[in-house]
């Protein structure tokens, strides 16, 4: 499956061994329906589709245990983070890309802009 990463995750930060044996394929970004926020270490992208940014970020090409992992760090059963699939422009417009959304009050966080 492909997954779409924009903070920690990506190349060269803190928790990029998470994808180590997965391929990458492209840098990508967002279609303007997204905001991301500081929250102290690590960014979380929230959904403001009326006030959006293109945030950017990588594609990767995961497998079912990387995705288990990655669902695990971002907290998905407590309900920090939602995956679900994330619109992105050219090349990956066709392409069902899974990614991150952060759920939980960003009104107290820092607007970080499109790229962490």
């Amino acid at each position: 499956m492909l997954i779409f990463v924009y903070g920690t995750l990506k190349r060269g930060h803190s928790n990029h061994g998470y994808l180590r044996g997965q391929t990458f394929i492209d840098l990508a970004i967002t279609e303007p329906r997204y905001r991301l926020y500081d929250l102290g270490g690590y960014p979380g992208m929230v959904l403001e589709a009326s006030h959006g940014s293109n945030i950017q970020g990588e594609v990767w090409e995961i497998d079912a245990a990387c995705l288990k992992q990655l669902d695990e760090l971002e907290g998905t059963e407590i309900g920090e983070y939602v995956r679900e699939l994330i619109p992105l422009l050219p090349p990956f417009q066709d392409q069902r890309v899974q990614g991150y959304r952060y759920l939980m009050d960003v009104s107290a966080a820092s607007d970080l802009g499109a790229c962490w």
